[in-house]
């Protein structure tokens, strides 16, 4: 495997859901296994309920998991920085409607980097 892709998904999760555009909030992960720049597999993870952690839990789930980058439409300054810590890569994926178009985007290059300046200003 080359890379373990996390996507914050509305339910069920898989490449045909809608991108949780929030990546604490999201409802569940879609996995997605990338090898050789085309999709291996595609599984899902929970995410644990946003109380428990607030949105640093699940910087620690994926990076047990294996995971080496994150498509994100939104997060907080801290979750990044504990990303980065944990050597998870975060790209900001904006406003994509599906896991599918947010994993496509991703193997075609198109997404940049997260920064500081995509940060929500919600103190997280």
């Amino acid at each position: 495997m080359d890379t373990l892709l996390a996507v914050p998904s509305a339910n069920p999760g898989g490449l045909e859901a809608g991108m949780g555009m929030h990546f604490g909030h999201c409802e569940v992960f879609t996995l997605v296994e990338i090898e050789h720049g085309q999709v291996k597999n595609v599984t899902t993870l929970d995410n644990p309920p946003h109380a428990q952690g607030g949105c640093l839990a699940p910087v620690q789930l994926l990076a047990d998991r294996g995971v080496k980058a994150l498509l994100a439409g939104g997060m907080g300054f801290r979750p990044l920085m504990a990303f980065n810590q944990v050597g998870i890569h975060v790209f900001y994926a904006g406003q994509l409607p599906t896991v599918g178009e947010g994993v496509r985007a991703f193997l075609a290059g198109q997404l940049p980097e997260f920064s500081q300046e995509h940060t929500c200003r919600g103190g997280h």
